[in-house]
């Protein structure tokens, strides 16, 4: 009885495959040195297909189902066995199954951005990243091209080329179509559909996969030129700035007015801002009309000075007229030169109104007292 069940162990009576994993695309039953007996059961489950391979030789291939290992249902064996009537005996041959699944959620994107040439803006950098599945669309070409004698071959081992090969038919697609960057979002089905086809022409045939989904998550513009469209949004959704301007100093107004601490400073702040809302109705007076200084005033309509580019430039008022831009680096020396003194109307872009010169913070030290000469020495 020893012997017998000896013999037993080493012969092979059932083939299948329980896979765990959700990654797994081809697997080998570990046959080692035993030999598969005849009339051994075999069973292929769904999403699986077993492939017999005999010597090197690629031989019979089995859908899912239930089998019984016979020379009737081994064709292809039998004749590299060179059985012409049947077998009785055990035989050796490796059985692979192959995951015919999909496996899905897998991760693809651009490692550098890619360089286009964009109607809108000119060159421009695109970075872009999705997801898609894989799945084993021909055992024979996968076991031949890729798997060779490996025991297990997963995702992993295949992942990065396909990345590699979708980047490429992105940057080939996203070129061709010559499609404005910020119309991209609107076409991203459609894009998704040709970047499938194209990378599934291109490893198809010869590597005996397909992806039957891909799809583009997001195309994006590198961070410094989101930030400025952000801005340039921004600005279009305020629309008119003069009103936007108006609205600014009467939420100020109303903060200074409900802020008693805020004594002359604040004082001199709502009289500022009065004098400058005053001059934006005064924008619609007939010519002629004089403003809070004058016609042509700096709260006059007509001389409304657009907000300036940023970098501290200051506008000065004197004898009715807007003088400036000045630099922040001028001011010190018209100051000594005595064309700004404290109570000289200042503005600049950030402020709410005109404010007198010795209540701008950035020049209070300029008209700070001047101390008195020393005593003589004695």
């Amino acid at each position: 009885m020893g012997f017998l069940d000896k013999l037993r162990g080493e012969l092979v009576d059932i083939v299948e495959w329980i896979d765990n994993t959700r990654d797994t695309l081809v697997w080998r039953f570990p046959r080692y040195h035993n030999q598969i007996k005849n009339g051994a059961q075999l069973i292929v489950r769904p999403g699986q297909v077993a492939v017999f391979v005999h010597r090197g030789e690629l031989a019979d291939v089995f859908e899912p189902g239930h089998y019984e290992l016979r020379t009737d249902n081994l064709p292809i064996l039998s004749t590299l066995q060179g059985w012409k009537h049947g077998f009785d005996s055990p035989f050796k041959s490796e059985v692979y199954f192959v995951n015919t699944r999909q496996v899905t959620d897998l991760k693809w994107g651009t490692p550098n951005p890619i360089m286009l040439r964009d109607p809108e803006f000119g060159p421009i950098r695109l970075r872009a990243f999705g997801t898609y599945s894989l799945k084993a669309s021909d055992p024979r070409v996968l076991l031949k091209e890729l798997v060779g004698t490996d025991a297990v071959f997963d995702t992993d081992e295949i992942h990065e080329f396909i990345r590699s090969v979708i980047n490429n038919a992105f940057a080939d697609m996203i070129g061709e179509s010559q499609v404005a960057a910020l119309d991209l979002a609107s076409q991203y089905r459609e894009f998704s559909e040709i970047l499938r086809k194209n990378t599934v022409e291109r490893i198809d045939d010869e590597f005996g996969f397909d992806i039957p989904q891909l799809y583009i998550v997001n195309i994006s513009l590198p961070e410094a030129v989101e930030k400025a469209l952000d801005t340039r949004t921004s600005m279009g959704v305020i629309g008119d700035l003069n009103r936007f301007q108006q609205y600014q100093m009467g939420q100020a107004m109303t903060a200074a007015a409900e802020n008693p601490a805020g004594g002359g400073a604040a004082e001199g702040m709502g009289l500022g801002m009065g004098f400058a809302m005053a001059g934006k109705m005064m924008q619609g007076a007939p010519m002629g009309t004089a403003g809070p200084i004058g016609a042509g005033g700096p709260m006059g309509g007509a001389g409304m000075v657009p907000p300036p580019p940023p970098g501290g430039v200051w506008h000065v008022a004197s004898g009715g007229q807007v003088q400036g831009q000045f630099a922040m680096a001028q001011v010190p020396t018209l100051i000594t030169q005595g064309k700004i003194a404290a109570d000289t109307m200042v503005w600049s872009a950030g402020m709410p109104a005109w404010m007198p010169a010795g209540q701008v913070p950035q020049f209070a030290s300029y008209f700070a007292p001047v101390p008195p000469p020393p005593p003589p020495a004695k």
